[in-house]
């Protein structure tokens, strides 16, 4: 699908400097981009990379125009947002596969009493338990299994091997990846006469409209109520979130981040990976956590947090320098000691010489 610069311009409404006749067969990243690839710098970091780079278009926003190269062999593609139009680009080099309509196939478990909405594909061993109600266009793929009572809305897709227990709710345009499993029951125990015993979990899951769920992470139901995510949140691969967390709308948070029994979190909360938030801590509007906090007490104003205990990274930061001084404030304080140690000694022996003085008079 060979494609010239001038054409791609004109896909991204930009402008070309140098020679829009040549011909593009494929993006790359900057660092890999080779003869007729086109790339994409975004900011003076990936500027410098022009020098070494060997594609034979790059995709610039306009605000860098002036720091272009004027030696350079490349055609490049001014535009407003420069990674923006390239993913525009990829997605002209590399278009999504079309929808199939498959409908409901003949090597599905599907229960009668389940309801189906319009455009909706059942893939083979896929399992749809009793009265269960799935929304128009979506996809359950195979090896899928929605146990009984769940509901799902319209535009939902679950990616092979996908469990939802029973009674779990989805919303519109939910797209959960390969072996998530959704509503499992919490990880809640007593010790009785010496054993733990399960105790019952009798809420569920409600998930909310245009969320995403990486595979491999798990989202337990309620002891009592609900476990919720809010509209718009975005999950990685292997989160866990525990009985009746409640996460606002459009969180975003990284691999491995876990959260706690009851934990909850308001809105645009973002995670990086391995953070941790402990049980029935709230975490408000707009914090960003950062990779392997801890998150142990509620975070009650919008800011970064880095550390465990997580605390505000201006302050956090200020303990990590002063934690690396450590060593040299230690062998100062030792010279301090000693320092001390000569001049209560010296002090002694003034103290001590009137009274020497005053004998030998006598």
């Amino acid at each position: 699908m060979a494609t010239s610069v001038n054409s791609l311009a004109e896909l991204v409404d930009g402008r070309v400097v140098g020679d829009g006749t040549i011909l593009i067969h494929a993006g790359q990243s900057i660092g890999k981009a080779g003869p007729r690839q086109i790339t994409f710098a975004e900011d003076a970091q990936n500027l410098k990379k022009l020098k070494t780079c060997r594609a034979s278009a790059v995709v610039v926003s306009k605000e860098f125009v002036d720091s272009l190269p004027g030696d350079a062999a490349a055609a490049f593609l001014i535009v407003e947002n420069a990674q923006q139009a390239f993913l525009q680009i990829m997605g002209h080099f590399c278009p999504p596969r079309p929808r199939r309509q498959t409908g409901i196939s003949p090597q599905a478990v599907v229960d009668p009493s389940a309801k189906m909405g319009a455009n909706t594909n059942v893939a083979p061993f896929a399992v749809i338990g009793a009265d269960v109600v799935i929304g128009a266009n979506g996809d359950i793929c195979s090896g899928v299994s929605i146990g009984p009572g769940c509901r799902l809305g319209d535009n939902v897709t679950l990616h092979a091997n996908v469990v939802l227990y029973h009674d779990v709710q989805l919303g519109n345009d939910v797209i959960i990846h390969a072996s998530a499993v959704i509503g499992g029951p919490g990880f809640g125990y007593r010790m009785s006469n010496g054993r733990f015993e399960r105790l019952p979990h009798f809420g569920s899951v409600r998930i909310g409209n245009d969320v995403e769920i990486g595979s491999c992470t798990t989202i337990d139901r309620a002891m009592i109520g609900e476990t919720v995510v809010g509209d718009g949140t975005k999950l990685d691969n292997l989160v866990m979130v525990a009985h009746n967390c409640e996460l606002g709308k459009h969180n975003a948070m990284a691999a491995f981040v876990g959260l706690a029994g009851s934990a909850t979190t308001g809105d645009y909360v973002m995670c990086g990976g391995q953070a941790g938030i402990a049980d029935h801590v709230h975490v408000t509007d707009h914090c960003r956590i950062a990779t392997n906090a801890g998150v142990t007490h509620d975070l009650m104003e919008p800011g970064s947090y880095i550390g465990a205990p997580a605390l505000p990274a201006a302050e956090a930061i200020k303990m990590v320098i002063a934690a690396r001084t450590l060593p040299k404030m230690r062998t100062q304080l030792r010279e301090l000691k000693s320092q001390v140690a000569e001049l209560t000694a010296c002090l002694e022996s003034l103290t001590e010489l009137p009274n020497r003085t005053e004998k030998t008079a006598a």
